[in-house]
């Protein structure tokens, strides 16, 4: 055989179990991820999981398939070369099998460190799941030291076995375009009021015009009405967790806080191995908060820095709903009433447990809980007009979505979803599930909604009774109008895209003017007011 052929025989040999590790990879990927799923009482007939397996191999395997190779190429370079030089040609199957599972070991440990999730592939969340892709890898790395001892008569026909890999973008449908702001120009202008904050995450107004922002690092800040800073950071904030999504959350006033001073804050605590979604209340002083005293912390601590929620609101009978999130590495607990992940919860203001809650009667519920099947709730207000509360909340590779909640409802994460994971992989095969609410409005492609106002100034006539929706990744403002009974939403339009900032949070202030938050290291905080 001469030298040419030979170098031909090796790379038709190294696809050939490239192809086989990425293929058994993905395979074992959507059956872990279907189990999960089965672990809920979620009934998957054989076609539903031949369909979604088959899709997997589609969308998964090209994104896989680029962490896979990496490793693999490297680990067998390295398995050959220790099997010939020191071994003389022995154990070839040992050390290729063993180095390709060491080599996506460490593939997925780095892309796990350097990615803003925790876990990149959701089957390697549990040790079963983690060991089976390592097995697969090793089975791909024996294969490939198998075919070395052998010589291709035809290596020709073997290259089209590695076709599968690169099919994938050819058949994925192009996303639908959002509606985008009219021509006719701009009938508004936007004003900075302050900048220089970092990572603004939530604004409010007290009654005498000053306005109190969250800086996710911890910092509570004081401003006038005209956007001075009068304290840069408030005493009195709780300890904060701060690493990538964590920090100091929201700021809602009491009801009465002309009469109490009280604030409420919800921020994350604890340490990257345990952590909760925290709630407290102060008092406001001149110089800061005064007898902080925490009233409600998640149910059970979780691990990482993503999807805490945060989001704060009063119910006309003043009680108080904070948003949940499912901690992204823990999203079948969106499905378990025995915690708090994944949920909204209702509290009385000392954090005590109304005695009308959904579940407060039910030995395996936890009594706070509101509704669940929750992935990560970003927005929150009351439509006082229809009587209605309203979210938004994240998808992951869309599915993005606007709900109308009803006490004890299941809103259907994980198991019904329209988005996909970061990898490309199915969530759940299901779109829609019976026992679980859909959607008034999903955005896919996903924008990231953040803030959620409802716009009910007088400023804007022509917006009156519209959702305000931030969205970070398309860095503007979607404005969305909901049916009277709620039913369903129509996106309109995007504002404020001139921008071209991540909006964090949108609210309506008492002069029916619109604020806006931009997320970022050097934030502002925007008054938008009709033009001229």
């Amino acid at each position: 055989m001469n030298k040419q052929t030979k170098k031909a025989t090796l790379v038709i040999h190294t696809l050939i179990a490239l192809a086989a590790g990425i293929v058994l990879g993905s395979i074992i990927q959507t059956q872990v991820n279907l189990a999960a799923l089965q672990s809920m009482g979620v009934e998957i007939s054989t076609g539903r999981r031949v369909m979604t397996t088959l899709w997997d191999l589609v969308t998964f395997s090209p994104i896989y398939g680029l962490l896979f190779s990496v490793g693999f190429l490297v680990s067998q370079t390295i398995a050959l070369m220790i099997s010939r030089l020191l071994l003389n040609g022995t154990h070839r199957i040992l050390l290729c099998s063993v180095g390709a599972a060491l080599g996506l070991m460490v593939t997925l440990y780095l892309v796990n460190h350097f990615a803003p999730m925790p876990t990149l592939i959701a089957a390697t969340r549990n040790t079963l799941g983690f060991v089976a892709m390592l097995a697969s890898a090793a089975f791909a790395g024996a294969l490939f030291a198998a075919l070395r001892g052998w010589s291709a008569k035809h290596p020709s026909k073997v290259a089209g076995f590695i076709l599968v890999v690169g099919v994938a973008g050819l058949v994925m449908e192009a996303p639908p375009a959002l509606a985008q702001a009219p021509d006719e120009g701009r009938d508004y202008q936007i004003e900075t009021l302050a900048e220089g904050l970092e990572h603004p995450w939530s604004l409010a107004f007290l009654p005498d015009g000053r306005m109190l922002v969250t800086e996710r690092p911890g910092r509570l800040r004081l401003l006038s009405a005209e956007g001075d800073t009068l304290v840069e950071s408030l005493d009195g904030v709780p300890d904060v967790y701060v690493s990538g999504q964590a920090g100091l959350f929201d700021v809602l006033p009491s009801p009465q806080f002309e009469e109490d001073q009280q604030l409420f804050l919800s921020y994350a605590c604890g340490d990257w191995d345990a952590n909760h979604t925290c709630l407290s209340y102060g008092i406001l002083t001149e110089e800061g908060l005064e007898e902080v005293t925490e009233i409600f912390r998640v149910t059970p601590a979780k691990h990482g820095d993503a999807h805490y929620g945060g989001r704060l609101a009063w119910l006309p009978d003043e009680t108080l709903m904070l948003t949940l999130g499912d901690g992204f590495d823990y999203r079948e607990q969106a499905q378990n009433l025995e915690n708090h992940i994944g949920t909204l919860v209702r509290l009385n203001r000392d954090g005590s447990v109304p005695e009308d809650n959904p579940f407060v009667d039910q030995a395996s519920a936890l009594p706070e809980i509101y509704s669940y099947g929750h992935r990560n709730v970003q927005g929150l207000a009351y439509d006082e007009e229809h009587q209605r509360l309203i979210i938004n909340e994240h998808g992951p590779r869309g599915g993005d979505e606007i709900n109308i909640i009803d006490a004890g409802a299941n809103y259907g994460w994980p198991i019904a979803t329209t988005g996909l994971d970061y990898t490309g992989a199915r969530v759940t095969p299901f779109e829609e599930y019976p026992g679980t609410v859909s959607p008034v409005l999903e955005w896919t492609p996903s924008i990231a909604p953040s803030g959620l106002a409802i716009y009910t100034g007088e400023l804007f006539p022509q917006w009156q009774g519209d959702l305000l929706v931030g969205a970070l990744v398309n860095q503007e403002v979607r404005r969305v109008r909901l049916s009277g009974d709620g039913t369903s939403a129509e996106d309109v339009e995007g504002l404020f895209g001139e921008l071209e900032e991540r909006i964090r949070d949108v609210r309506v202030g008492p002069d029916g003017a619109i604020y806006l938050l931009t997320d970022n290291p050097e934030g502002r905080v925007l008054r938008v007011t009709p033009a001229g």
